[in-house]
C-alpha cells in the first residue's frame, strides 16, 4: 500500500558554481515542518504529487492541515491505483477506461455501500481533479488529453442589499455531487451517545483499555476536547488551570495559539476549556505517575511537554493534526474485546462522539436552567466554536427530540390498536 510520510522541507535552490549545480538554502523563508509525501508501496515517490503538495504548503492562503487533508484523500486515489493496476497517467480514447472515471466510479460504490460518507467521496474527487488542473497548468501532462469535459454552472446569490446576481463556475463531469442527509447530524455528521452507554463505555475502557486512552475518552466526554487538542495537551497547560470564578469544582484551562504554552485547536481558535475539579486531580496525578514518566523518557526533546504520549514516546497525533492513528488502533482493540463480550455501543463508536455527548448534555442542562437563548452562549463558549450556528445545531437536536419520542408513542399506541382490531375481525 501506498504510504504518507511526513518530512521537514527547506526551501532551496539550484545555483551554478565552476560548471556544477549545487543546492543552497533559499533565505529568510520558514522551514515546512511536517510536510506530507507520498510514497507507492515499492518506497518510491510520486514526485508530481509531492511537488504539488509542496507548492500548496507554500501557499498562505492555505493551512498545513488542509495540505495533510489533501494528502490523506491522494492516498486514497494511489491504493486504488495500486489495486486496479492503474497508471495515472492512463487517458484512452474510451472515457470509461479512463483512470480518473473509473476512480469516480469506485468512489461512488464506496458511497453506496456505505463505506464512505457522501462528504468524503465529493472530497476525494475534487481533491484530485485539482491535482490534474495543476498538472496540466504546469505542462507535466499534456493539455490535449481527454480528462474530463468542461461546463459552466451559474450559482444565484443575492447580496446584503437583497439583490440577486449570479456567479459562474467551472466544473467537470467528473464532479460527484454531496446530497446531504436532511437527518439531524451534529458536528463531522456524528450524533451522540445516551449517558447510559457513555458510562458503560468508560467502564469497559477502564477496565480494559490503556490508561491513556480512558482518561482521553473522559477528556472527549467531560470537556469536549477534540483529538488534536487532547494530543497536543502539555503538562503545563494542566498546572496553569484556573478556577471558574464563582462556581465550586469547575476549572477552566487555557488552548489555542495564544495559550501559554500554545495548543493546537481547530482552526486557531484560542479560549478556556471547562474541566472538573476531579478529572484535573486525576490528570495531575497520572502528568507524574511511573508509567508517564517512562514514556517521557523515550521521548524526543520537543514531546517531553506533552501529557499523552505512546509507549514508544511518540505524540498520539501530529502536531495539530485532527487524526490520530494509534487512538484508532487502540479503540479497535477495544472493540474486539468489547465484540468477545457482546458490548455493542463500541461498535459504531467514534472518538468525536464524546465531543457531541458533552454539548448535546451541557445544551439539556443550560436549557433546564437558564432557557434556549442562554444555552447558545453556553455551549458556544465551552465547545470553542466560532459562531453560534454549530451550537444552535444542538439546541434545535435536543427541542425536537421529545416531539420525535412523542410522535413515536403515539404511532405506536395507534399501530398496536390497529394490529389488534384486525386480529379481532379474523
Amino acid at each position: 500500500m501506498a504510504t504518507i510520510e511526513a518530512i521537514n522541507f527547506k526551501q532551496h535552490r539550484a545555483v551554478v558554481l565552476d560548471k556544477q549545480v549545487t543546492w543552497s538554502a533559499v533565505q529568510h523563508t520558514n522551514p515546512i515542518n511536517s510536510l506530507p509525501q507520498l510514497f507507492w508501496a515499492d518506497g518510491k515517490p510520486w514526485r508530481e504529487v509531492n511537488l504539488w503538495l509542496m507548492e500548496q504548503a507554500l501557499d498562505r492562503d492555505l493551512t498545513l492541515a488542509t495540505v495533510d487533508a489533501k494528502a490523506v484523500s491522494l492516498l486514497s486515489y494511489a491504493n486504488w491505483l495500486e489495486f486496479s493496476c492503474v497508471d495515472w497517467w492512463h487517458f484512452p480514447v474510451r472515457k470509461a477506461d479512463r483512470c480518473l472515471n473509473r476512480y469516480r466510479g469506485f468512489l461512488i460504490k464506496q458511497r453506496g455501500d456505505g463505506h464512505l460518507a457522501p462528504a468524503t467521496v465529493t472530497q476525494r474527487m475534487r481533491v484530485a481533479i485539482q491535482l490534474y488542473r495543476w498538472l496540466q497548468t504546469n505542462k507535466i501532462i499534456s493539455s490535449d488529453w481527454p480528462l474530463w469535459t468542461e461546463r459552466n454552472i451559474g450559482i444565484h446569490v443575492h447580496d446584503v442589499f437583497g439583490f440577486k446576481r449570479a456567479i459562474e463556475c467551472v466544473s467537470t463531469d467528473l464532479m460527484i455531487p454531496n446530497r446531504r442527509s436532511t437527518s439531524d447530524r451534529l458536528e463531522d455528521g456524528l450524533l451522540p451517545i445516551s449517558a447510559n452507554d457513555r458510562d458503560s463505555l468508560l467502564e469497559f475502557s477502564r477496565t480494559h483499555g490503556s490508561q491513556e486512552l480512558y482518561l482521553m475518552l473522559l477528556l472527549g466526554f467531560f470537556s469536549g476536547l477534540r483529538i488534536q487538542t487532547i494530543s497536543d495537551l502539555k503538562i503545563q497547560t494542566i498546572n496553569n488551570a484556573l478556577p471558574e470564578p464563582g462556581v465550586s469544582g469547575l476549572y477552566k484551562i487555557h488552548v489555542g495559539p495564544d495559550a501559554t504554552p500554545r495548543v493546537a485547536t481547530k482552526y486557531n481558535v484560542s479560549g478556556f476549556v471547562w474541566i472538573t475539579k476531579s478529572l484535573l486531580e486525576r490528570l495531575k496525578q497520572y502528568a507524574y505517575d511511573t508509567r508517564r514518566l517512562k514514556r517521557e523518557a523515550l521521548a524526543d526533546t520537543n514531546n517531553k511537554d506533552l501529557l499523552f504520549l505512546t509507549r514508544f514516546g511518540n505524540p498520539y497525533a501530529r502536531r495539530a493534526s485532527d487524526k490520530s492513528p494509534a487512538i484508532n488502533v487502540e479503540l479497535f482493540h477495544l472493540r474486539e474485546k468489547a465484540r468477545n463480550r457482546q458490548l455493542s455501543v463500541l461498535q459504531n463508536f467514534h472518538f468525536h462522539q464524546s465531543r457531541c455527548t458533552f454539548a448535546t448534555e451541557l445544551a439539556r442542562l443550560a436549557i433546564r436552567v437558564g432557557g434556549a437563548i442562554h444555552a447558545i452562549a453556553i455551549v458556544k463558549e465551552a465547545l470553542l466554536h466560532r459562531s453560534e450556528s454549530s451550537s444552535l445545531k444542538y439546541i434545535k437536536f435536543l427541542e425536537k427530540s421529545p416531539i420525535k419520542e412523542e410522535a413515536a408513542n403515539e404511532f405506536t399506541t395507534e399501530f398496536l390498536g390497529l394490529v389488534s382490531k384486525q386480529d379481532e375481525n379474523l
